[in-house]
């Protein structure tokens, strides 16, 4: 379409180029007779006399606009002499030669013809993969054998993985063998897991250590503004690997591409991705393994793919790549610690042990944050410590001290901060605190009480989920031993201990009343957070009004327990805060010791008894 339209223009611009280019416009042509009329009065001053034209201008006394005239010459003999007669001034024209022919007409030609190429390959895309006669070529970025330079010694943590993967190495570096016994390997293999955990890392390990091509690309690549490239892009993309086998295509984010059918609502965006999943199906069925080409894929949301996609036959291979145990965090730390300097006796293993939780990205940056923190005390090496303020930079945040509180403020976060460390000291069951400290952070805290676990844990028990509960709470019944009121410094606290409750009672039946039935099942969302998930109730207004009872007696009797443990030690909070005030941050070696509970902190109160008053009990 645009072509023509381009083509268009260009016809047009030639056929009116000779007649803008000259002076004498048609609009001002008139009769011969006329002309001699003119020439009578004496109004013409000069004329131009060609085989077939005479051009000529009237005298100044005429209108500007009337001033050039054009008449179409007659055979007259008189003509000069009457010219001569009148005063006006005449000249012959030539008959147009071959250089006129070409000012006039082949070159403009030309310069529209360029023009019209130079467009033709913006928009075709000779400069570059993203142009519009290009969008169905496959946008995958391809890594030789020698580009690749990661093995699986460049992996660590994931060792069942990396054992599963092994098969596939194997099969790429001598397909015949691998299979002679008949046995097949998979289609597809996908790789599942949190983000951060290193299943791009995984899928370029098996290249590397193959030494074969490796594909990669992004499932939302596939997807453009034009019906059909998708599909174009995935037919590419395979025929591109056919003819580089042995290789490993690579599709990163597979839940752009591969989300289940129907799903959408937007019938246009719906059609082009079922499109798209279709022609990757298709090509999944219609390719075998023996050629060399090996399917690796990565999500983090396999509960929204395409059932279809799943199936035996396709991606009939999925790897768990969860993040890592205190081992794998260790493994991790030692290779990503390899290009820095630590410091003699430093023992990776304590390292590991501050940071549960933390994928292999995050361990990455950690290893990272801490050697900028050395470089900037200007340290011949890393240590512990420096470890130690990247882990408080990463979880809490950049310290700012330029953020002043008023002495009011700075005694409130003491006591709200102390009142969480004394609770969780008191009870049994919490993880034990690190450290303590009221220097405001970049994420507007105010405050932090860092507690990190002992060890990896996979099951938490009702004690454990309450004693976090309490631990949770123990900064707001602070406030309401002390002081007697309540600030807004405990919302987050408040925000957590209440996704506590709802969990022991909506999801694991830790409630008596109201029964171990799981309530308001959230849809499957395996690696991503909770809060995001959408949340049905399938349940009467009754049972919702017993479940807010319930989650509501729960977070009472945590703050009551936690009131009273605080009661108890009211001599160590007031000394711990002191010391808080003065020095800032304290560690677990500075805290005050604490008196143990007289009862279990799981001891419920009666179902039917009243709820104390939170500020009764603080005063």
């Amino acid at each position: 379409m645009w072509r023509t339209l381009v083509l268009v223009l260009v016809a047009v611009a030639l056929f009116w180029l000779p007649t803008l280019m000259s002076p004498f416009r048609s609009s001002n042509r008139i009769d011969y007779s006329k002309f001699i009329a003119y020439v009578d009065s004496g109004r013409v001053s000069h004329v131009d006399i060609s085989e077939s034209e005479i051009r000529g201008v009237l005298r100044s006394a005429t209108p500007p606009a009337d001033s050039f005239f054009v008449t179409t010459r007659v055979t007259h003999p008189e003509l000069v002499d009457e010219l001569r007669s009148h005063g006006v001034a005449f000249t012959g024209i030539p008959k147009s030669g071959f250089l006129a022919l070409i000012t006039v007409w082949l070159l403009p030609m030309m310069v529209f013809f360029a023009l019209w190429v130079w467009m033709s390959r913006r928009f075709s895309g000779a400069r570059g993969p993203g142009g519009v006669l290009n969008v169905g070529r496959s946008r995958a970025r391809i890594y030789a054998e020698q580009n690749t330079k990661v093995t699986f010694a460049d992996v660590a943590g994931v060792d069942e993985a990396k054992a599963e993967l092994q098969e596939i190495v194997a099969f790429l570096r001598d397909p015949k063998s691998f299979g002679r016994l008949g046995a097949r390997m998979p289609r597809g293999i996908l790789l599942v897991g949190p983000p951060g955990t290193g299943k791009t890392l995984l899928a370029r390990a098996v290249a590397g250590e193959a030494g074969v091509a490796f594909f990669s690309i992004n499932g939302s690549e596939f997807v453009e503004l034009f019906v059909g490239v998708g599909a174009a892009r995935v037919r590419d993309l395979f025929e591109q690997a056919r003819k580089q086998a042995p290789c490993i295509i690579f599709i990163d984010e597979l839940d752009a591409l591969g989300r289940a059918r129907g799903a959408s609502t937007v019938t246009g965006a719906n059609d082009e991705k079922e499109q798209t999943l279709n022609q990757l199906l298709a090509e999944l069925d219609g390719f075998s393994p023996e050629i060399g080409v090996v399917l690796l894929a990565a999500t983090n949301r396999p509960e929204i793919l395409d059932p279809a996609l799943l199936r035996a036959g396709r991606f009939d291979r999925q790897l768990v790549v969860d993040r890592p145990d205190k081992v794998g965090r260790t493994q991790i730390l030692a290779v990503h610690a390899r290009t820095i300097r630590l410091a003699p006796g430093l023992d990776l293993g304590q390292v590991a042990g501050l940071t549960p939780g933390f994928t292999g990205a995050d361990l990455a940056n950690l290893v990272n944050e801490a050697a900028l923190t050395a470089t900037r005390r200007s340290a011949p090496d890393v240590s512990l410590d420096d470890f130690t303020v990247a882990i408080e930079r990463l979880v809490a945040g950049l310290a700012r001290r330029s953020r002043v509180l008023s002495a009011r403020e700075r005694e409130i976060t003491a006591y709200h901060e102390m009142g969480h460390a004394i609770v969780a000291l008191a009870t049994p069951g919490t993880d034990p605190v690190e450290k303590v400290s009221i220097i405001p952070r970049s994420i507007g805290a105010l405050g932090f009480t860092m507690q990190r676990p002992t060890e990896d844990k996979y099951i938490v028990t009702r004690a454990e989920l309450t004693a976090k509960m309490t631990a949770l709470l123990g900064g707001r019944a602070a406030e309401l031993v002390v002081f007697g009121e309540l600030s807004t410094g405990a919302a987050d606290d408040l925000a957590r201990a209440t996704e506590l409750a709802r969990e022991m009672v909506m999801r694991h039946g830790m409630d008596d009343t109201v029964g171990m039935a799981v309530y308001g099942e959230r849809a499957s969302m395996l690696f991503s957070a909770p809060a995001l998930a959408p949340e049905s109730r399938p349940y009467s207004e009754e049972t919702a009004r017993e479940i807010e009872i319930a989650v509501r007696v729960l977070l009472q009797q945590a703050l009551d327990r936690a009131i009273a443990l605080l009661t108890m030690n009211r001599a160590a909070l007031d000394e711990g805060a002191h010391r808080l005030v003065e020095h800032e941050t304290l560690t677990r070696d500075e805290l005050p010791a604490v008196k143990p509970p007289p009862v279990e902190p799981d001891t419920e109160r009666p179902r039917g008894a009243a709820a104390t008053s939170p500020r009764r009990a603080g005063s």
